[in-house]
């Protein structure tokens, strides 16, 4: 064998560089978020400049061409690896585009960086990976302890879904039983926790607590991202006389509600944060 040209052929064998994709005129540099901008102050200026645009064009392609942003994610990964926000952003491109495993690997990156790992993505990309249990064991970190309020209840419904999946349906219900779950709340995660609720009750059998629940959800879903109303009349809403045209909800015979009142069960798994705890978001 001609040893002389094992490097040739392992440099052969390695991956293609990516290719920049192209960009538009109209992003520029300077429409990234000021906070990430100094994060590519380490740089040189042409070098940042230029990983700033492909990470404009991430937050603008995200949710609606993902897999146009993972391309530009994955070039600006390329180009500055080494930066937090880089691979912050190269996991949630990756997240969108359902590679679940790269979006891993991505925000690992970044925590480890002391960037945002994004800790309900990771535990959302875990659990659509087939690992419910490290959905859950994320939920029992320290920096679980330290989300905001909104990141908290996007952990609490990834965990409620990550019970389901094992089978603990009570423990599913018992996780979203939280002072959030408040209907008169205005945030816009309230819907989506109301939704998680009512799918962790119909797991359950409680099919007459889990139309009440979507029901919550379609009324405070204002900008009618979910499906909740439809949800509730295939579960047989028809049936719910007591729901009038205010939207109060049906009681029994003693006036009671059949839900505990949010926040009264303690949650025996103690796998969600404690407390109120939001989740930032990353956008170009």
């Amino acid at each position: 064998m001609d040893h002389a040209a094992e490097p040739i052929q392992r440099h052969q064998d390695a991956a293609p560089r990516p290719t920049a994709p192209p960009l538009p005129d109209d992003i520029t540099a300077d429409l990234l978020d000021p906070e990430a901008r100094r994060d590519l102050r380490g740089l040189p200026k042409d070098l940042a400049d230029i990983v700033a645009r492909h990470l404009v064009a991430v937050g603008e392609l995200v949710d609606d061409e993902p897999e146009e942003a993972l391309a530009h994610a994955r070039f600006a990964r390329h180009r500055a690896s080494r930066v937090a926000i880089v691979r912050e952003a190269s996991g949630l491109a990756a997240y969108h585009a359902g590679e679940w495993a790269e979006a891993l690997s991505e925000l690992r990156a970044s925590r480890r960086m002391g960037g945002d790992g994004h800790l309900p993505v990771m535990a959302d990309a875990e659990r659509a990976l087939g690992r419910p249990e490290r959905a859950i064991e994320l939920s029992r970190s320290p920096e679980a302890r330290d989300l905001s309020t909104e990141d908290a209840v996007e952990l609490l419904i990834v965990v409620s879904g990550a019970r389901r999946d094992l089978g603990e349906n009570d423990a599913a219900v018992v996780g979203l039983q939280v002072p959030e779950l408040d209907a008169s709340r205005e945030d816009p995660w309230v819907p989506r926790l109301f939704y998680a609720y009512a799918e962790a009750l119909q797991a359950a059998g409680r099919t007459d607590d889990a139309v009440r629940a979507f029901l919550d959800a379609a009324r405070t879903d204002l900008e009618g991202e979910t499906d909740a109303e439809e949800r509730a009349i295939m579960l047989g809403v028809g049936d719910q006389g007591a729901v009038d045209e205010a939207g109060d909800e049906p009681r029994d015979e003693a006036g009671d509600d059949t839900d505990p009142e949010p926040g009264t069960v303690e949650d025996e798994t103690a796998d969600a944060p404690a407390g109120p705890v939001e989740a930032p978001r990353f956008s170009g």
